[in-house]
């Protein structure tokens, strides 16, 4: 199983903007149970997934101007990327087939 990697404001440049492969980032905070209850589901993507598509996560507490930068306002909000441009976004808690379709469509893009 592949593992969901860390970015801060200081690697999200080259992490997600100058990345390869499509990357699905989740915004979350430590005091955000939906963000916790889709933990799980996004680990899971990260190994159905590895070499495909980077899913990282980004705490919203630490890094307030990558937040500020795709105005985020809601926790959780997953924002997927290619090429360096958000392709989709979700926000909020939603079915473990709204994550697999976002990330389709990532690597369809």
């Amino acid at each position: 199983m592949s593992e969901v990697q860390a970015v801060t404001d200081q690697t999200f440049e080259r992490e997600v903007i100058e990345s390869e492969i499509p990357v699905i980032v989740d915004f979350w905070g430590e005091h955000c149970p939906p963000c916790r209850a889709i933990s799980p589901i996004l680990v899971e993507f990260a190994g159905e997934y590895a070499g495909r598509v980077k899913i990282v996560k980004l705490n919203s507490d630490e890094n307030g101007d990558t937040m500020i930068r795709y105005q985020v306002m809601a926790l959780p909000t997953i924002l997927a990327f290619s090429s360096g441009q958000v392709i989709g976004q979700i926000v909020g808690a939603r079915p473990k087939k709204d994550f697999k379709e976002i990330i389709e469509r990532a690597l369809a893009a």
